[in-house]
C-alpha cells in the first residue's frame, strides 16, 4: 500500500470534516421528524460515517509513521483522552449536583474536544523536538494558514445555518470559532512570511 502523503491526509481530513458538517446540518435534523425507529436511527447516525472514515485515516497515519512520529501521535492522543475524561468527570458531577443543566446532546462535543486536545498537544511536541508539523521533507502538505481558513469557512457555515434557524447560542459559539480560526490563519501567514524573509536574508549572505 502506498504511503499516505501529508497533503493527501490533510485533504481527506478536511473533506471528512466537510461531510460531517453537511450531514450534521442537512440530514441529522430530519431524524426528529421521521417516523419509525429504523429511519430515525439511520438519519441520526448519518454524521458518524465520515468520522469513522477519519478514525481509519488517523490509524493509517499513525501506523505508517516512524517511531518518533508514533510517539508524538500516541502521547498527544493520551493527553487528549485524559483532558476529555477530566472535563467529562467535572461536567458529570456538576450535572448530578444540578449546578449545570446538561442533556445527552453534550456528547456530540466529546470528539471535537479530543481532536482539539490532540492537535494542540502534538503541535507542542513537534516544536519541542525542533521540527515542523510535518516530518517528511518535500511533503509539506497544505500550508497551515490555508487549513485554518478552510476550517474557518466550515465554522462560518455552521454559524450562518444557526443564525437562519434562530439558534443564538450555536450561532455565537461557531461565529466565535470562525473568528478565532481566521485570526490563527493570519498569525500563521505572518509567521510563514517572516520565515521566508529570514531564509532569503540567509541565502543572500
Amino acid at each position: 500500500m502506498t504511503r499516505l502523503s501529508n497533503k493527501s491526509y490533510q485533504w481527506q481530513t478536511l473533506l471528512s470534516m466537510s461531510a460531517y458538517v453537511a450531514l450534521l446540518l442537512l440530514v441529522w435534523p430530519l431524524a426528529r421528524s421521521v417516523e419509525g425507529w429504523a429511519a430515525k436511527g439511520l438519519l441520526a447516525l448519518a454524521p458518524v460515517l465520515p468520522m469513522f472514515y477519519l478514525f481509519a485515516l488517523m490509524a493509517r497515519r499513525i501506523r505508517e509513521s516512524d517511531e518518533l512520529e508514533q510517539r508524538m501521535h500516541l502521547v498527544a492522543l493520551g493527553v487528549a483522552t485524559m483532558l476529555t475524561a477530566a472535563l467529562s468527570l467535572i461536567g458529570g458531577f456538576l450535572a448530578a449536583a444540578h449546578v449545570l443543566a446538561i442533556d445527552g446532546s453534550v456528547l456530540i462535543w466529546v470528539f471535537p474536544v479530543m481532536m482539539a486536545g490532540y492537535g494542540i498537544t502534538r503541535s507542542l511536541l513537534v516544536r519541542r523536538y525542533g521540527g515542523d508539523m510535518f516530518a517528511c521533507a518535500g511533503d509539506a502538505g497544505i500550508p497551515a494558514y490555508v487549513r485554518a481558513l478552510l476550517v474557518a469557512v466550515l465554522m462560518a457555515a455552521v454559524a450562518v445555518f444557526a443564525y437562519v434557524k434562530n439558534d443564538d447560542q450555536l450561532w455565537g459559539v461557531f461565529a466565535g470559532m470562525a473568528a478565532a480560526f481566521i485570526v490563527f490563519a493570519g498569525l500563521q501567514l505572518v509567521r510563514r512570511q517572516r520565515k521566508a524573509a529570514l531564509a532569503d536574508d540567509r541565502a543572500q549572505r
